[in-house]
């Protein structure tokens, strides 16, 4: 037997496990938490995952630490909390003094916020909670901010509330002498309050003066002045009234010495009576009595208002007719009222905005006011505005704070209470940054960087912060303590020093790690003991060992190495077989045998223990099968087949078939049933045998069954009744349930009872509305949808009741004129029907008392309103009489208007009874007219106010009060007429033969009448006949202008065919290529191409001229920058008038703005043709163009223009050979120059006027021009400052104002800017097109081999096709085809079609299709692009255009870089128009 030596497996598994472990804590102590070791067996294994375990905490409590310090201080979202759900010990210790942390600070901030946000929002009653909950009172900095903050919105409100008052006594009560008293206030708010007392003090004093004078002159006393300092318009008033005092003082001098001359006394308001006096004196005593009577009446309503404005009432005007001084004065004192009315409103809305509203930054607008109450309008504007500013910047700084941004501070200007509370919170929001920055610094290193004993260090903080930080630098003080204690130990355990353990103080998890760590090394140590012993055992006594092979072992490490390998040294290879065979069999590996050599006892324990492997393989294998496909596969019913084996072995497998069986058959029951159940089947049940907790299962399910079938029993029954029945009411009972199968049976009754109640709510409201009881609302509670319902059907009620009343009050007018109308029906006493209305209208409309004025007038006598019936009126002794103009009475009758007269003097009128008097509350005076005339008035007077119905009543009774009184009129005079007729009858007997005669000339009249009657019907029928002539005519006018419509396309068409072939040849020669055509050739070839590019020029004028006629023309309107318009002329002209030697300028005068509102192709076109004239017709001198303001005042004829806010002109002037007189208007009409020999010198079409014209009208503007022959021309383009579609007026060839297609904004140009010209040059389309595959379907050949050459020079292979069909056989023939170009027009199968069958093709379906064709109409390229174009260009094209355009969609479409079409919005309705690069709309 040969010995052969051990492996050093264990002892090496141990070394590397060690290793490990000391290299993962030395990275675990540098910080590194996302270390991992690869799990093990055994006790390393054990000692790894619990290594594992305990970085793997640390390593998710360092993220939470760090989520919450970006979540909570950055992020300021205040409701996330440390998680410490699943947290022990320490670990939750500290997480819950990290939240602790958080709620102290979050609260006491979120409190401040709440009550400055409702302060920001005009709500001063919220005031900051002194205590954070019930037994925590606010410390320290929270305690005084929150002191501050409730400071700071006490005096606001004290402040909003004092000037309120005193602005609404002073504004609104009229109580003069209020002053606002603030208590506590200081700096700015002192100021604001000294500010409105003084505003206050002085209109108090201002206006009482006034009131005093001006009630002085209306009681006769001209000895007062008004005396007061006063400023602007107060002092304009006061030397007014001064100067209207000495006025009258003088006047009343004058009147007194008249009247004592005539025997008066001249008082105001007195009459004098002079008995007896006649000639001289009875016409002075009449002078004095107008004069005195006249001057009452204005003096008094002067008191009258000046006294209304001294008690606040500044509703009241001076209306009393006047002339002269007295007029001025009146006018002053009215407009005095309004500026102080409007003052008062202005003063009174900013206060109540910002005082009790908070709405802040509102402004005072007091217009035409100056002086004191121009300062007044501003002290209180800059109240308002410092206001603003501050409570603004404190409330954005304390909202910053509250959501975490912590780099804002209060810098607006403040000074008191303000100053103090913004250094407070700047103060504030320095210590939380500060706090913050530690926290995160400490978190960090501890957390993040391993950097242990670091400590937070937070200057100038005490109270809840100073806390906060021991708390912090506490936790990280004991974690650098425990870690390093813990760091220490396992250094030594990797060096072999087993004596020491783990002694620092700890809790929780790390109390676990601490005891986990310190059993480890007690393991090891005896581990470490046990070895030697077994090598003692092995090496001297004979027992087998292994060997060990350790290497750089030192103190217990290398003892161990020298027993174990002393041990192993004796151990035999056989036994060494037998125990790996063993090891592997107890380790589930039975794929080993014994393979070594042996005889006797060894050989059968070899035999025995192969044997033994080979059965319980097979039974492993077995049982494995049967467990995967059970347990695993979810196979039910397998059964295990271990053949050749006895005893045990088959009870094992007895067994194990056994419970394969029983758990088929029980899983599938419960399957079947739950299964059923799932289906809505609730019918079965689990009747298989089972014990255990199988028969527990299959009881509960069984239950559960049952409870479910009840439950959709009960449920479908209630559901039944209220939702099919309509049967409301019904509850769901089911028996024997708990838990959530009672809260779903509650659920469902509370659903059906609160449905119930809902319902029958709203039957009892709708029935009581059925019935006409308008009274009843639905006050049941409800919500979402029904609620809905029943707020809707509320509104309806509410909205029926005002129709049912407003039914009733058109029911009661009607009903009560038509029996108004009735009563007035055959009556013909004027008298009696004024009787009659005030008898029954009076008391219709509520009236105590009216009366009804008629209007009579006799011959020669100027007409009069005279009482002729009144209703509960005691009138003088005297006849009321008034003439039209006479009081409110006359005044209705010449205004023709009601007058309304509410609160009126208590001496106005006086409603009587037997009983008492009283004073009428409403007064209304209404005219009685006829086609306009007055006829009478009615007044009433009423002790309560006239409704709307009553005065709409009113207005429409006097209508029908009109009409009778002029029937009765009327029937009087016809009386009258009648009497006279009988007087003239005998004379008309007596002229009866005149009449005969006269008659028998009047038959030949007739005769004549007829005849000329039925020249006239001819001459009508001519008429109609003309107008069919007409309209046929308009017919074939609208058909001509189709037809030429027609013909300008297919013209265009046949034009541009040729030209795309003639200008694609000749720029392919002018670029000689091959270099073989000479310079005389090469210019032949430009000289072409130049002749074709005009010849494009003249067709692209003549379409938009027709499209101009037809009304098609659409405009842009966007900003325009000045500078840019300007620019674009500079460098499109200056080189042309340069190389004529001519001085060319661009100017722009002063007052015209950056931009203006326009379409910038148009403008440019209008512009390009005035200038381009300009230097064609001018040979020497000067072109120049000037951008204007037109000049101020100017009348231009042209709506656009004249009610435009600002007019610019565009002036293009020059010094060429200029145009007579009689052909200006000539020069603007299509085809026309001014004379012949212009057009042989010069060339040209005539188109360029003419279409500037049109464009200029499309604009809103106009083209003036002014010229003189010889000396020059001045062409100036009007257009307004903004270019709107109701400026525009645009006719079409038939004289139709034709609507304006208004382009929609694009929010990126279609067609690239010139400008970026170079920039496209920069990576040349060539480069992209290189290889491409092109496709051309035309049936022109001309231009299939233009195309065909200049793409062949760009490296491109094209394929041809004459017609749509033999295109598509090409393309599915060849599908590597990059792009195709489509002509529209070709027989058989146009362009459109083609495309749509390409399009139809799965494989082509995003296939570029560019449509390249002579057909330019807006319908044709709106037909290609719905058939699937993506691209639509017109002939002639421009050949770096097309190969950008390719080159774009063959690099992908939009994705591609610099692409010349956006695809999508070509799809808007662009077309690209290849000669220029404009898009043609």
């Amino acid at each position: 037997m040969t010995t052969v030596k051990a492996p050093q497996i264990r002892r090496d598994e141990n070394e590397e496990v060690l290793s490990a472990l000391a290299d993962a804590l030395a990275r675990v102590e540098s910080g590194d938490f996302s270390v991992r070791l690869p799990r093990g067996t055994g006790l390393g294994g054990e000692v790894i995952d619990r290594f594992n375990s305990v970085v793997a905490k640390q390593d998710t409590q360092v993220r939470e630490l760090t989520r919450m310090s970006r979540v909570v201080g950055r992020e300021g979202k205040m409701t996330e909390r440390f998680a410490e759900e699943h947290l022990d010990g320490g670990y939750r210790h500290a997480a819950e003094a990290v939240n602790s942390l958080i709620d102290d600070i979050v609260r006491p901030t979120a409190e401040i916020s709440r009550v400055i946000a409702a302060v920001a929002e005009g709500d001063l009653s919220q005031r900051v909670s002194m205590q954070i909950d019930e037994s925590r009172p606010l410390k320290g900095e929270f305690l005084d901010l929150a002191r501050t903050v409730n400071k700071t919105v006490e005096l606001l409100s004290g402040f909003a509330v004092e000037v309120t008052r005193v602005a609404r006594e002073v504004g609104t009560e009229g109580k003069l002498g209020g002053q606002a008293a603030v208590p506590g206030a200081s700096g700015t708010w002192n100021d604001l309050t000294v500010s409105v007392n003084s505003m206050a003090s002085n209109l108090t004093d201002q206006v009482r003066n006034i009131a005093q004078v001006t009630t002085a002159v209306a009681k006769g006393d001209l000895s007062q002045k008004i005396t007061i300092a006063a400023q602007g318009e107060i002092a304009e008033l006061a030397g007014t009234i001064n100067s209207l005092t000495d006025t009258l003082r003088v006047f009343a001098n004058e009147v007194t010495r008249v009247a004592q001359e005539v025997g008066t006394e001249g008082k105001l308001g007195g009459q004098a009576a002079v008995p007896g006096v006649a000639g001289t004196w009875k016409d002075l005593t009449v002078s004095v009595n107008s004069m005195a009577s006249n001057l009452t009446d204005q003096v008094r309503n002067i008191a009258q208002v000046a006294t209304a404005v001294a008690k606040g009432d500044l509703s009241q005007k001076i209306t009393a007719v006047a002339q002269g001084e007295i007029l001025e004065l009146k006018n002053t004192v009215n407009t005095m009222v309004d500026q102080l009315s409007s003052f008062a409103d202005e003063v009174t809305r900013v206060a109540r905005e910002v005082g009790t509203e908070g709405k802040l930054g509102g402004q005072a607008k007091v217009t035409g006011v100056s002086g004191t109450w121009r300062d007044l309008t501003e002290n209180v504007n800059q109240l308002a505005s410092n206001l603003t500013d501050q409570v603004r910047n404190i409330a954005q700084v304390t909202t910053a704070v509250a959501k975490g941004d912590l780099s804002q501070k209060i810098t607006v200007d403040a000074q008191g209470e303000i100053a103090e509370l913004k250094n407070t919170v700047n103060r504030m929001v320095d210590q939380l940054s500060s706090f913050g920055d530690e926290v995160t610094r400490v978190a960090r290193e501890v957390g993040t960087e391993g950097k242990l004993g670091g400590q937070a260090h937070v200057r100038g903080v005490f109270g809840i912060w100073k806390d906060l930080t021991d708390n912090v630098n506490l936790m990280a003080s004991n974690l650098t303590a425990q870690v390093r204690n813990i760091a220490q130990v396992a250094t030594a355990v990797a060096k072999g020093d087993l004596t020491q353990q783990i002694t620092v103080n700890a809790q929780g998890e790390i109390a676990q790690l601490k005891n986990t760590v310190n059993k480890m090394v007690d393991q090891l140590s005896a581990f470490a003991a046990e070895v030697t012993r077994v090598a003692r055992e092995v090496g001297t006594e004979g027992k087998l060992g292994g060997q060990a092979q350790l290497r750089r072992a030192a103190g217990t490490w290398r003892d161990l190495t020298d027993n174990v390998n002393l041990m192993a040294s004796n151990l035999t290879n056989q036994v060494r077989n037998i125990a790996d065979v063993a090891t592997a069999v107890a380790q589930g590996d039975l794929s080993q045998k014994i393979t070594v050599d042996a005889q006797g006892e060894i050989l059968e324990l070899k035999s025995t223990v192969n044997r033994m492997v080979d059965q319980l393989s097979s039974f492993a294998d077995e049982v494995t099968r049967v467990a995967r496909e059970v347990g695993t596969d979810g196979k039910l019913g397998g059964q295990a087949h271990v053949h050749g084996v006895s005893g045990i072995w088959k009870d094992l497998t007895d067994n194990v078939n056994s419970m394969a069986s029983n758990l088929t058959d029980q899983v599938r029951n419960i399957a079947q049933v739950t299964t059923a159940v799932a289906e809505g089947d609730l019918s079965q049940k689990i009747t298989v045998n089972a014990q255990g907790e199988i028969a527990q299962l299959k009881n509960t399910v069984n239950r559960m069954v049952s409870q479910l079938s009840s439950f959709g029993d009960e449920v479908t029954r209630v559901a039944r009744e209220v939702g099919v029945e309509g049967k409301l009411g019904g509850q769901a009972v089911v028996e024997d349930v708990s838990g959530i199968w009672a809260d779903l049976t509650d659920n469902v009754n509370q659903l059906a009872r609160t449905l119930t109640n809902q319902l029958r709510a709203v039957a009892e409201v709708s029935t009581a509305v059925t019935r006409g009881d308008m009274t009843q609302r639905i006050t049941v509670d409800a919500q979402g949808e029904v609620a809905e319902l029943t707020g809707n059907i509320n509104q309806m009620i509410e909205a029926l009741l005002d129709t049912t009343v407003k039914n009733a009050e058109t029911d009661w007018m009607n009903s009560n004129l038509a029996r108004v109308s009735e009563l007035l029906q055959g009556q013909r006493d004027i008298g009696e029907v004024c009787r009659m209305i005030m008898t029954e209208v009076t008391p219709l409309v509520d009236a105590q008392v009216g009366a009804f004025f008629l209007m009579t007038s006799g011959k020669n006598q100027p007409k009069r309103l005279v009482l002729t019936s009144s209703y509960g009126y005691v009138g003088p002794d005297t006849d009321l009489v008034f003439a039209p103009g006479e009081s409110l009475v006359g005044q209705a009758a010449t205004s023709r208007r009601a007058i309304r007269l509410k609160d009126a003097p208590s001496d106005y009128l006086v409603v009587r009874s037997g009983l008492g008097r009283a004073r009428p509350a409403d007064v209304v005076v209404l005219p009685v007219l006829f086609e306009g005339e007055p006829l009478g008035v009615i007044e009433f007077g009423s002790l309560n106010a006239f409704s709307a119905l009553h005065l709409n009543f009113l207005d429409r009774l006097v209508n029908t009060i009109g009409i009778a009184l002029n029937t009765i009129l009327a029937n009087r005079r016809t009386e009258e007429l009648l009497t006279a007729s009988q007087k003239l009858a005998q004379d008309f007997r007596d002229q009866s033969e005149k009449l005969q005669r006269a008659n028998e000339e009047l038959q030949e009249k007739a005769q004549l009448l007829t005849e000329q009657n039925q020249n006239i019907e001819l001459k009508n029928r001519e008429i109609d006949m003309a107008r069919l002539g007409l309209e046929d005519k308009a017919r074939q006018l609208t058909q001509a202008s189709q037809y030429k419509s027609e013909f300008l396309a297919n013209i265009s068409h046949e034009l541009r065919t040729p030209l795309n072939s003639l200008l694609l040849l000749a720029r392919l020669l002018a670029e000689n290529a091959e270099r073989n055509l000479s310079a005389k050739q090469i210019e032949f070839a430009r000289t072409i191409h130049n002749a074709g590019s005009d010849l494009l020029v003249l067709i692209d004028d003549i379409l938009d001229l027709s499209k101009i006629e037809a009304g098609r023309m659409a405009v842009d309107p966007r900003p325009l920058a000045v500078d840019e318009i300007a620019g674009y002329v500079e460098q499109a002209f200056r080189p042309q008038a340069e190389e004529k030697g001519l001085e060319f300028s661009v100017e722009r005068a002063p007052g015209v703005p950056d931009t203006v509102v326009s379409d910038a192709q148009r403008l440019q076109q209008i512009l390009r043709n005035l200038v381009s004239n300009a230097v064609k017709f001018t040979d020497t001198g000067k072109v120049s163009l000037t951008i204007a303001p037109a000049p101020a005042g100017m009348i231009f004829g042209a709506p656009s223009l004249d009610t435009a806010e600002t007019v610019y002109g565009f002036i293009v002037n020059d010094t060429g050979i200029g145009v007579p007189d009689e052909k200006l208007a000539l020069i603007f009409e299509a085809f026309q120059q001014a004379d012949g020999t212009t057009s042989r010198k010069y060339g040209g079409t005539g188109l360029g006027l003419s279409i500037s014209k049109s464009l200029a009208r499309l604009l809103g503007g106009l083209i003036m021009v002014e010229s003189q022959p010889g000396k020059g021309s001045t062409f100036t383009l009007f257009v307004p400052d903004v270019l709107t579609a109701d400026k525009i007026q645009v006719t079409d060839e038939l004289g139709t104002v034709q609507p304006v297609q208004i382009a929609p904004n694009r929010s990126r140009p279609i067609l690239r800017q010139a400008g970026n010209k170079q920039e496209r040059r920069a990576t040349p389309s060539a480069q992209v097109l290189e290889n491409a595959r092109v496709l051309i379907v035309d049936d022109d050949v001309r231009n299939v081999f233009a195309l065909t050459s200049a793409l062949e020079l760009h490296g491109m292979t094209v394929l041809y096709a004459d017609n749509g069909a033999d295109g598509i056989g090409l393309l599915t023939e060849h599908g590597d085809i990059d792009i195709v170009l489509m002509d529209s027009m070709m027989p058989d199968m146009d362009g459109n079609e083609t495309t749509r069958a390409i399009r139809k093709i799965p494989d082509f379906a995003d296939l570029p299709v560019v449509f390249l064709t002579a057909k330019a109409t807006p319908g044709d390229r709106d037909g290609s692009l719905k058939a699937g174009a993506s691209a639509y260009i017109t002939k002639p094209v421009d050949l770096d255009e097309l190969l950008d355009l390719m080159a774009y969609w063959v690099e992908g479409g939009d994705n591609a870089l610099a692409p010349t079409v956006h695809n999508d919005e070509v799809l808007e309705g662009e077309i690209i128009d290849g000669t220029d690069g404009r898009g043609t709309r």
